[in-house]
């Protein structure tokens, strides 16, 4: 490394650690100021309130760390090129590609960092956060309760929405209860009043309803409906006590919870699915069809094949497999199953039966293409956060390019410039980000939609550079309202 590399990289060091440090210490306060409440009135031990903030700060890093590279670049260009350092090397014939090739490595290296950063520290602590949160939302669920808001009572199973509650007697009005415990039912029961009340023991709570009506549909047949009134209704709910009790064996995992290795196969079984379903809908439609003939059933066809994962997966697997030592696996010996006689004659006699035509209806073959969709969308939930993981430890390369060209440009600007352009880069960028990541979920775009900041930034960095690198050799004097001002008069 020249002494020219050492210096630049040295002088970037500072800034680069103290942008991190300020912004993830900002963006934490922001996230305590919102929480902390919430937190100390749950009765919970200080130790599970810095775990909650500890684990929030993985989360804040991963969006703090382009920001930071952007700023460092911005201060330190910005104090080069008012000390005249650039005007010097760039007379010394040193081109304002050399000034820049050792920062793009410095990036490209963080960049490296952020997304192995991204891909396997954050998932897990975001899955550890948010078993955390469900475990805190199970203690005292009568404190938890808020009006006008659909609370999580029980995990994934009971959620409850009150227009009003009474904190000191626990006086609920305008209940409606949506109960999701039963994988092939659901019930919403609306209620005029009720009130809430833990059991001696303060393991259970019971929820008891008056005067209202229970509507019960089947999730496999939409066509099933049940009505029942009831004057008073007791609901028990159970496994929120007091006590707080910490989740051990949480195997599920969101598309956040994941990394790209987890959400490529969650990708690929999606889209095995969804190419089943189709496949199926098609085959529904065309037997519908043939049975008016007397004609058999058309078969759909199974046979799918999958993508091959990733360059990235196959690496970290040949890595994961060198590193970890193999797993051993107990060899039972083979059972053998005694054949009965006269089965396969049978077998073969029903299926030389000819077969009636099944009785399809439509809402089969609406069935078939709402799961098709429901995949397509899983599908791309997965892929939104898999390239986002991308796009934004890309960000980091990017910001070098769009930060070096400004900062020359104007060499006077100061914290301002600093404060101001970073502002405005990152409200453009993330608002940019949120919007691709709505459309995409959406299936209103593809789910590369999330690279479109990323090339919008870089063309402006490339056009900026070039006519910086074009530009004389002392870069123009005075700050942004000298500029204005002799833009303004045509000088």
């Amino acid at each position: 490394m020249s002494i020219l590399s050492r210096y630049l990289l040295k002088l970037h060091a500072g800034p680069f650690l103290f942008a991190l440090g300020a912004l993830t210490s900002l963006m934490l306060l922001n996230q305590i100021a919102k929480r902390f409440g919430d937190l100390v009135g749950k009765g919970l031990p200080w130790s599970v309130i810095i775990e909650v903030f500890a684990l929030s700060i993985p989360f804040i890093v991963a969006m703090t760390l382009p920001m930071a590279v952007l700023v460092a670049v911005l201060y330190v260009l910005s104090r080069l090129a008012g000390d005249s350092e650039v005007t010097a090397l760039r007379a010394g014939g040193i081109s304002l590609g050399r000034v820049l090739r050792p920062l793009l490595l410095a990036g490209l290296g963080v960049a490296a960092v952020a997304f192995l950063f991204s891909d396997h520290i954050l998932p897990r602590s975001n899955h550890r956060l948010r078993t955390l949160y469900g475990d805190i939302a199970r203690k005292k669920p009568t404190f938890s309760l808020k009006e006008q808001v659909v609370n999580e009572v029980q995990r994934s199973r009971l959620f409850l929405r009150a227009a009003e509650i009474d904190p000191a007697t626990y006086a609920l009005h305008d209940v409606t209860i949506y109960d999701l415990g039963e994988q092939d039912r659901k019930r919403v029961i609306y209620a005029d009043s009720g009130y809430l009340a833990l059991t001696p023991d303060q393991e259970d709570a019971h929820l008891t309803l008056f005067s209202g009506v229970m509507h019960e549909f089947d999730r496999s047949d939409p066509k099933m409906f049940q009505q029942v009134g009831f004057r008073r209704d007791l609901v028990r709910i159970e496994g929120v006590g007091n006590e707080l009790r910490r989740t051990l064996d949480d195997s599920y995992k969101g598309d956040r919870e994941m990394g790209i290795c987890e959400m490529e196969r969650a990708v690929r079984v999606a889209r095995r699915e969804q190419a089943l379903s189709e496949r199926r809908a098609v085959a529904a439609r065309r037997s519908a069809f043939v049975a008016l003939v007397g004609l058999p059933a058309v078969a759909a066809d199974t046979a799918v094949a999958e993508a091959p994962p990733s360059a990235y997966c196959r690496v970290l697997a040949n890595w994961a497999a060198w590193l970890l030592p193999p797993e051993l696996r107990a060899q039972d010996p083979p059972i053998r199953i005694p054949t009965l006689r006269g089965v396969d004659s049978l077998k073969a006699r029903v299926a030389r039966q000819p077969q009636a035509p099944p009785n399809l209806r439509s809402s089969e073959v609406r069935a078939h293409q709402d799961r098709a969709r429901q995949s397509r969308v899983r599908a791309s939930h997965f892929l939104v956060e898999i390239h986002k993981k991308y796009a934004i430890a890309t960000a980091c390369l990017v910001f070098v390019l769009v930060g070096v060209p400004i900062a020359i440009r104007f060499p006077r600007g100061g914290i301002g410039l600093v404060v101001g352009v970073s502002l405005a880069i990152f409200a453009v960028y993330y608002i940019g980000l949120i919007a691709g990541e709505s459309l995409a979920d959406r299936l209103a775009a593809p789910p590369w939609i999330l690279w479109v900041p990323n090339m919008i930034f870089t063309l402006v960095g490339l056009v900026l550079l070039y006519r910086t690198r074009t530009a004389a050799t002392a870069p123009p004097a005075g700050g942004l309202r000298d500029r204005w001002r002799l833009r303004r008069t045509g000088a």
